[in-house]
């Protein structure tokens, strides 16, 4: 891991030499926003933005993406056992891919997926097949050996969040979707909307210089104190503004005026703009949180003009995916929301006229055991994920299909999957398409420069 720190930090020592303000009067700030001109995509009119879907407590793939041909779902039901899905329900779901895959496997969207299919028919959803976390190109020899650098921590929720969010071990301070935003700084004008979670906070969203901003699914949160009278009083209301928005000599007090005041000016921001935009006519499910929070992305897109942004990295999440338990009765109504908000959206994201700017990409804890523990499935490590939108070169699959095993070439025991492509080419393939050169990927995913592919081809 130090490697692949120390090559980031020297990819970004020879970018700001180039610029010629790596000097010690030189301000960090600016350092890194001449940094994110040159990086910045060249048309500032040409809008792009990347939704990140993160699935926390690890999303079952084996009951995602399922075999459907004879030979591997007999191995599937097998290893399964009573938490297989029965292979009847598969036939509308079953994939025609734009190319086979070996052996003639045959793989379909649990049923709960369905709506999705239509999206894949289409070219718009692709999936991307045993994807996690790798400092290198690893394979099963020598990861039993021990003989190359493996991820810290494996098998741990909060760490493998991490490692997926940052490309760095737990308690990393920036993740790669804000270190895209620090990047596009210049670009947007150095907007504090760069990059905007609508989940709380998260490590992905963090920059060195961007600023992760956070709303909710009703819109930007308001200081109640501030934001209407306080005990009855407008006199108190602006006292209390000017004593938390005021200047101080003291360090901590001086920035934490400086960010309250940060907060107040973007709530406003938000608040005007969201009130102009006339209601979407796609409809998405109020009961979903996913959907909920998937909406206010859309709702923040479609005023963009007012923000001044041609890039922004989003994320939004749903939880419960950690089943060792009821996998059968939780999971399907889990993935239906996945489904249920993905499929919304892209038809939100078509209303707007932005289907071929936005990318929405899918993401979670690992993938999980394809043996199973009785009611449930345990933490594995790589996953299968999908990655939708107008520019993604849909109805394909990504990557390598895990051989249906346990114990097989590609476990490491259980059904663990041994990924066989990583999160830096995924993140690095993302970041490529929003507009980070070749020469600045280093700065977002520091592991890339051990892998031969930098891009896994997902855009037209």
């Amino acid at each position: 891991m130090s490697n692949s720190i120390d090559l980031a930090r020297r990819a970004f020592l020879r970018r700001a030499a180039l610029t010629g303000v790596a000097g010690a009067a030189a301000p960090w700030a600016l350092n890194l926003s001449l940094i994110g001109e040159a990086a910045a995509a060249t048309n500032p009119n040409d809008y792009k933005a990347l939704v990140c879907v993160f699935l926390y407590g690890g999303n079952d793939h084996g009951n995602t993406l399922i075999p459907a041909d004879s030979t591997n779902y007999a191995k599937y039901a097998g290893i399964r056992s009573n938490l297989a899905v029965p292979q009847a329900e598969l036939a509308p779901t079953t994939l025609t891919p734009a190319s086979a895959l070996p052996g003639g496997m045959q793989l379909a969207l649990h049923p709960s997926l369905a709506p999705l299919k239509t999206l894949w028919d289409q070219g718009r959803l692709a999936a991307q097949l045993n994807v996690g976390p790798l400092l290198q190109p690893t394979t099963l020899a020598q990861y039993n050996a021990r003989s190359v650098p493996l991820p810290p921590k494996l098998f741990s929720h909060n760490d493998q969040q991490s490692i997926w969010q940052s490309d760095l071990p737990e308690g990393a301070l920036s993740g790669w979707g804000g270190r895209i935003g620090d990047l596009m700084l210049s670009g947007n004008g150095g907007s504090v909307f760069s990059c905007i979670s609508v989940t709380g906070n998260s490590v992905f969203l963090s920059g060195q210089q961007a600023v992760q901003y956070q709303m909710g699914t009703n819109g930007a949160v308001a200081i109640n104190g501030i934001a209407r009278s306080l005990f009855g009083s407008s006199t108190a209301q602006s006292a209390l503004r000017s004593l938390i928005t005021a200047q101080s000599s003291h360090l901590f007090e001086a920035e934490y005026s400086k960010v309250t005041k940060r907060s107040i000016d973007a709530e406003a921001q938000v608040t005007s703009a969201l009130a102009g935009l006339p209601e979407l006519a796609t409809q998405f499910d109020a009961n979903s949180s996913l959907s909920n929070q998937l909406k206010m992305v859309a709702r923040m897109i479609a005023a963009r003009s007012s923000f001044g942004v041609s890039r922004q990295v989003f994320m939004v999440s749903l939880g419960g995916f950690d089943l060792h338990d009821n996998l059968s009765e939780n999971h399907p109504g889990l993935l239906a929301q996945v489904a249920n908000g993905l499929v919304s959206f892209q038809a939100a994201m078509q209303e707007l006229g932005v289907a071929n700017q936005v990318t929405a990409f899918t993401a979670s804890d690992f993938g999980r055991t394809l043996s199973i523990n009785g009611d449930g499935s345990d933490h594995g490590w790589g996953g299968h994920h999908f990655v939708l939108g107008g520019a993604v070169k849909g109805g394909r699959y990504f990557g390598t299909a895990p051989a249906v095993a346990v114990n097989g070439p590609d476990d490491v025991g259980q059904g663990r999957l041994l990924p066989s492509t990583s999160v830096d080419q995924l993140a690095g393939t993302l970041a490529s398409w929003l507009g980070v050169s070749a020469s600045d990927l280093p700065l977002v995913v520091p592991n890339i420069a051990a892998f031969s592919q930098r891009d896994l081809g997902y855009f037209v």
